[in-house]
C-alpha cells in the first residue's frame, strides 16, 4: 500500500476546543474583565477614569493585589492556603520602620532584615505544616494573630505609638529604597507631555509639569513577579512540580516530587510577596501602621479563586490570578468614579467570590468527569 493509515487508540478521548476553552483557567477572569471595563467606560467613562491619572490610580490599586495574588496562587495551586499574608504586611512594615526609624540603621539593611525575617517566618509556616499534618488553615490563621499581635505590641512598647514615621527623610539617598519606592520611565511621560497627550499642572511650583511623571515601582513588581512566576509555572521542572503537590500529593511522591519542599518553598514565596507589597507601601506612604494588611489575605484568595483556581489544588493560573486581581483595582476605583458608596465594594467581594466558585465547581466537574 502507498499510504499507511493512522492506528488510533480507543483508550484515547479526542477533546473538543470548546471543551479546551471551558476549562482554561483564566476564562472566567477574562470574561469578568470584559465586563468590569465594559460597565465602567459607559457609566464611568466621563469622570476622568481613563485618562492618564485615571489609569494610573486603578493601575496601581490592581498592582498591590496582583503581588499578594500571585504568591497566594502560587500556594494554592500546591494545594494549601496562608491567612497570614495580611498580617505578614503590617508586620513587615512596622519592621523596616523599628530598624531604620527606631534602631536609626540603613534603610537598605531593615529592607533586607526584614525579607529576611518574613521568608524564614513563612519557611516556619511550611515546616509545621508538612511536619505536622496540620490544615495550612489552621497553622496560618494562627500566625494572621501572632504577626498581627507583634505588630501592635512592639511599637507600642518601643515608641508608645502604633505608627511610625519618619521613613521618607531616612530613605532618601538610600541606594535599595527607589528599587521599591521610586519611579521609572519620567523621560518618556516629561515627552508625552510635551506633545500635549497628557495633562500638565497649570499652576503653582509644578506649572508644566505632567500630572503623571512615571510608572511606580509597584506596579514593575507586580508585573515582574505575574512574568517570572508564570514561566516557573508553565515552562520548568518545578512548576510541574507544584502542580503535582496539589493535584495528589502521595501520588507525586511516588514519582519522586519533593513535595514537603515545594510545599514550604511556596509558603517562602508567599511570604516574599507579602514583604514586597509591605515595602512599597512604607516607602509610599514614608510610615508603618499597625493596622496595615487587614484583610488583604482574602482579598488575594478571592483574586486567585476569580482567576480559576481550585480550592483543592493542583489547578490554577497566574495570569487568571493577576486579571482578578486586576478586577479588583478597577472596581475599587471605579465605583469612586461613578460616585456610587465605596462599601459596596466590599459587596462585590462577596457576590464575585460566589459566583467564581460556583464557575470553578462547574469547571472541576468537567475535568473529572463527576456530575
Amino acid at each position: 500500500m502507498s499510504s499507511t493509515s493512522a492506528v488510533v487508540d480507543e483508550r484515547i478521548k479526542e477533546t473538543s476546543k470548546l471543551r479546551k476553552a471551558l476549562i482554561r483557567p483564566e476564562l472566567g477572569a477574562i470574561v469578568g474583565v470584559i465586563a468590569v471595563f465594559a460597565f465602567f467606560i459607559v457609566f464611568a467613562g466621563d469622570s476622568g477614569m481613563f485618562n492618564a491619572q485615571g489609569v494610573l490610580n486603578w493601575s496601581t490599586v490592581s498592582a498591590q493585589f496582583v503581588i499578594i495574588a500571585v504568591g497566594a496562587c502560587m500556594l494554592m495551586i500546591a494545594g494549601e492556603f496562608d491567612l497570614s499574608v495580611g498580617s505578614m504586611i503590617g508586620f513587615a512594615g512596622m519592621s523596616i520602620a523599628i530598624i531604620s526609624v527606631t534602631l536609626q540603621w540603613p534603610v537598605w539593611i531593615a529592607i533586607l532584615l526584614t525579607f529576611a525575617l518574613c521568608i524564614a517566618v513563612g519557611a516556619l509556616n511550611g515546616f509545621i505544616v508538612v511536619r505536622t499534618g496540620l490544615p495550612s488553615f489552621i497553622v496560618t490563621l494562627a500566625f494572621l494573630f501572632i504577626l498581627r499581635g507583634f505588630t501592635i505590641f512592639f511599637p507600642q512598647l518601643i515608641e508608645r505609638r502604633t505608627i511610625i514615621g519618619g521613613i521618607s527623610e531616612k530613605a532618601a539617598g538610600d541606594w535599595l529604597a527607589p528599587v521599591f519606592g521610586g519611579k521609572v520611565g519620567g523621560g518618556f511621560f516629561n515627552w508625552l507631555a510635551e506633545m500635549d497627550m497628557i495633562a500638565v499642572f497649570e499652576r503653582g511650583t509644578r506649572a508644566g509639569e505632567p500630572i503623571v511623571n512615571g510608572i511606580p515601582m509597584l506596579i514593575i513588581w507586580a508585573l515582574g513577579l505575574m512574568i517570572v512566576a508564570h514561566v516557573v509555572l508553565t515552562r520548568t521542572q518545578f512548576g510541574n512540580w507544584v502542580y503535582a503537590a496539589g493535584g495528589d500529593a502521595q501520588a507525586a511522591r511516588y514519582v519522586g516530587v519533593p513535595v514537603n519542599r515545594v510545599k514550604i518553598q511556596m509558603f517562602m514565596f508567599t511570604a516574599f510577596c507579602a514583604c514586597v507589597f509591605a515595602t512599597c507601601q512604607v516607602m509610599e506612604f514614608g510610615s508603618a501602621g499597625a493596622d496595615r494588611g487587614l484583610l488583604k489575605e482574602f482579598e488575594a484568595i478571592i483574586a486567585v479563586v476569580i482567576g480559576g483556581a481550585l480550592l483543592t489544588g493542583g489547578y490554577g493560573s497566574v495570569i487568571g490570578a493577576a486579571l482578578g486581581a486586576l478586577i479588583f483595582g478597577v472596581v475599587q476605583q471605579g465605583l469612586f468614579f461613578a460616585g456610587v458608596e465605596s462599601s459596596l465594594f466590599r459587596v462585590f467581594l462577596g457576590v464575585i467570590l460566589l459566583l467564581a466558585v460556583i464557575l470553578n465547581t462547574y469547571i472541576r466537574r468537567i475535568i473529572t468527569g463527576e456530575r
